[in-house]
């Protein structure tokens, strides 16, 4: 069972589909870690011009899926509730295995260092226990209200 549904998700992140890229949460320690789950069906709309005839999610959509669940970790602490988090930094991204249609992505986001509204995540996501991809994110918090 889920600790958070796509619908419980999006009351923390703005995202909506098709650019929410995790499904459920299923472990949360709000500002130190999360633990979140994206379902590859083969409807994903990328999916069809990456590649056709052999469809692979493409790497930033991981790296896309890693931050997310990394944000809700963050956004789910009561300074940053309705807040934003942006990307502010990707480093050492690795891609270790292709991510298909059917697979399941398993991803954990640790925050590793924060001070004021900037932070650094490390994550990983898994397919079947093996890892698929790894960055360290660096994210700042905002109003998410800027551009209104």
């Amino acid at each position: 069972m889920s600790l958070l549904t796509t619908k419980e998700i999006m009351n923390i992140l703005p995202h909506r589909h098709p650019f929410l890229l995790v499904d459920t949460i299923e472990e949360l320690e709000p500002g130190v870690r999360a633990v979140g789950r994206k379902c590859v069906s083969f409807d994903e709309s990328y999916f069809a011009g990456h590649f056709p005839g052999n469809p692979v999610m493409p790497g930033v959509l991981i790296v896309e899926a890693m931050a997310q669940v990394g944000a809700v970790a963050m956004l789910c602490q009561e300074e940053f509730q309705g807040k934003t988090a942006y990307f502010a930094g990707i480093n050492n991204a690795k891609f270790k295995q292709k991510v298909v249609p059917g697979d399941v992505l398993n991803i954990e986001t640790q925050i590793v260092k924060v001070k004021g509204p900037i932070g650094i995540g490390k994550a990983v996501a898994k397919v079947d226990g093996k890892v698929a991809a790894m960055a360290e994110l660096t994210f700042a918090i905002g109003d998410g209200a800027e551009n209104e």
